[in-house]
């Protein structure tokens, strides 16, 4: 049964999406300040965190920020709709994605169960192919069946999304994605539809100050000026 922590200090707002998960068969956990957010999250590893901005004691971005420094769950932030800083700053302190208020609860459910589904079938194909489990080159890893990365005898910490955009990069070297297409196959369809390509600049750019050794001059991932993004090694 997936787990789903909501945040957000409008009571009536996260009564509303507790019932519509429930009745999908999720089960939901509800805070609401960043305190009692935090505290939840050390608690419990959720398949989703469902976090608003706009929070009491502490905002959605501090909150976002902490549960990082412990965990790499999920987390979509509710922002408020139109205020592209809040988007940006959500990624940038390691939200995964976000949904802009006022919401349709349809769209909420759809985007966690996409989520939920990549999980369950990337599981499956691991389980049926464990030869696949470990996928790299040159001194970066992958264990995909642990979700972990390492550059030499290092682990690095990313976060979901972080991962399986290198993921894709990884599997499929020298090919050039563009930031579009990459929002749609690690996002999901959905994402095109109201998603802004700036996810996937932030999201590299994160990931480059993780796994470079030099960001500026990448060693992985590079850019193809005009067109976007691909994997490769230099020598």
């Amino acid at each position: 049964m997936p787990r789903v922590l909501v945040v957000d200090d409008e009571k009536l707002i996260v009564k509303g999406i507790r019932f519509s998960l429930e009745q999908d068969g999720m089960e939901v956990d509800c805070a609401y300040d960043g305190e009692e957010a935090i505290e939840k999250a050390r608690k419990t590893e959720y398949d989703i965190v469902l976090l608003d901005v706009m929070l009491p004691k502490h905002d959605g971005f501090e909150v976002c920020q902490a549960i990082r420094e412990f965990s790499d769950m999920p987390i979509i932030m509710l922002t408020a709709k139109g205020e592209d800083m809040d988007k940006i700053l959500g990624l940038e302190y390691g939200a995964d994605d976000y949904i802009s208020k006022p919401f349709n609860i349809l769209e909420v459910k759809a985007r966690i169960k996409a989520i939920i589904r990549r999980s369950a079938r990337s599981r499956r194909q691991k389980k049926e192919d464990p030869a696949e489990g470990m996928i790299g080159s040159g001194d970066l890893k992958m264990d995909t069946e642990g979700r972990r990365v390492f550059i030499g005898d290092k682990e690095i910490n990313l976060t979901a999304k972080e991962f399986d955009l290198l993921e894709l990069l990884v599997r499929n070297p020298n090919k050039v994605y563009s930031r579009e297409s990459l929002l749609t196959y690690v996002w999901g369809n959905r994402a095109m539809e109201n998603g802004d390509v700036r996810t996937v600049d932030v999201h590299v750019r994160r990931l480059r100050e993780k796994i470079e050794p030099s960001p500026s001059d990448p060693k992985y991932v590079h850019t193809k000026w005009g067109v976007g993004y691909y994997f490769r090694v230099k020598g």
